[in-house]
């Protein structure tokens, strides 16, 4: 597997980065783990949309899932399409209720809300908690988040190989649980912890870089890959902190970076 880093500012794009967004290739599979604001355009530099095989979205904050309203767009209207939309649906694996709150970003007005409806090019697909999928060859797990919503983390295992997206969440134990032995685990970490002089992150929304860091160690996992770093936040303090708790390779990921899993 390899995965590429579409966009990684947390809460919001910044001025060098997308939202959250990563696109993993697995074998002859592109699936895009969430796709926050901005990361359409940057998938374009390495993927044509068209080329996806599936959506997974962690949770329904628009910092990870507002372009999907553009890629309907993109399945809708594209002049040239390379196969027709409607009968081969992209599959979404998302929250229970990502058909209607995707549907109400995309309509502009509350009038044209009553009729919109994406399924004409999307397959929705609820995640559960404990939910085992396979897609496009690739096996994904979820697990509950504890965040301000429904939110995931999923894992994924494809050729002997596991990478484990927290998504956003605090300290969760479940969490630590699915990303047991992955070889790699992308972890948002938001904020600077309390030792750095910024408060404690409010339960059940973020992590912090120490945070991270011991959930990596508590899970064995090969390597943590920090990602979630808001723009107003200096991440050299995150990183560091991560590093004091966890003896495995760890750094920041970058906007267009490529990883191997």
């Amino acid at each position: 597997m390899r995965l590429t880093v579409l966009g990684c500012s947390g809460s919001a794009p910044g001025p060098s980065s997308p939202a959250s967004g990563y696109l993993v290739a697995a074998g002859g599979a592109h699936l895009v783990l969430d796709l926050g604001n901005g990361t359409l355009g940057a998938l374009q530099r390495h993927l044509d949309p068209w080329c996806l095989d599936a959506v997974l979205l962690s949770h329904l904050h628009s910092d990870h899932c507002a372009d999907v309203a553009s890629l309907v767009v993109h399945r809708r209207y594209h002049p040239r399409p390379p196969f027709d939309a409607t009968a081969h649906r992209l599959p979404v694996h998302a929250p229970a209720e990502a058909p209607d709150r995707l549907a109400a970003a995309y309509a502009p007005s509350a009038a044209e809300r009553a009729g919109t409806d994406l399924t004409d090019v999307l397959a929705f697909h609820p995640l559960a908690p404990g939910a085992v999928a396979q897609v496009a060859g690739v096996t994904v797990a979820a697990a509950a988040a504890d965040h301000l919503c429904e939110a995931y983390a999923l894992r994924l295992e494809h050729g002997g190989r596991s990478l484990v997206y927290t998504g956003d969440t605090g300290p969760c134990a479940g969490v630590a649980d699915l990303a047991r032995g992955a070889d790699v685990l992308l972890c948002e970490a938001t904020w600077p912890h309390v030792t750095a002089g910024w408060s404690e992150p409010p339960p059940g929304m973020h992590l912090s870089g120490r945070q991270a860091g011991e959930h990596a160690a508590a899970a064995g996992v090969g390597r943590l890959l920090l990602t979630h770093v808001p723009p107003w936040t200096d991440a050299a303090p995150i990183l560091a902190e991560a590093a004091e708790v966890f003896d495995g390779p760890v750094e920041l990921v970058e906007p267009g970076a490529g990883y191997d899993v």
